[in-house]
């Protein structure tokens, strides 16, 4: 029996082949609030704009992000601190998140079913310098 991950993809008119990642072919990044970092697994691009925003965050003890909101939908799962899976639907409010023992997230962001909000890459997970924890981004 081949491997499904390594196996080659059966030929299909149209279809797209599954595409695997490992996280240590990525490096960290730097996120926009303090004491968080991202390792971008999938993002999209102009080429592939409904790729989802899909990979890991690190959060440092202490750190937080303040309340905001996105048109997108997405899912978290807690992999390191409080284990457990949140679902965030279109439109939602993402409530302040403040950490104190610091953790691992695996998280999917993908274009809103109801809204056709797309998530954002540019200027969130690839950024320069990170904004001020109490400046409020919208969107």
């Amino acid at each position: 029996m081949s491997d499904p991950i390594t196996a080659p993809p059966i030929a299909r008119t149209g279809h797209a082949a599954m595409e695997a990642v490992h996280a240590d072919e990525r490096p960290w990044e730097t996120l926009r609030w303090s004491g968080q970092w991202s390792k971008m697994l999938f993002h999209p691009r102009p080429e592939r704009p409904t790729e989802p925003n899909a990979g890991l965050v690190r959060y440092e003890p202490g750190a937080h992000h303040p309340q905001h909101k996105h048109d997108f939908a997405q899912v978290w799962y807690i992999l390191e601190g409080e284990s457990r899976m949140l679902f965030y639907p279109d439109p939602h409010v993402e409530e302040p998140l403040v950490t104190e023992t610091g953790g691992l997230m695996l998280f999917v962001q993908y274009q809103g079913p109801s809204t056709s909000g797309r998530p954002i890459y540019d200027g969130r997970f690839n950024v320069a310098k990170r904004r001020p924890a109490e400046e409020r981004i919208d969107a």
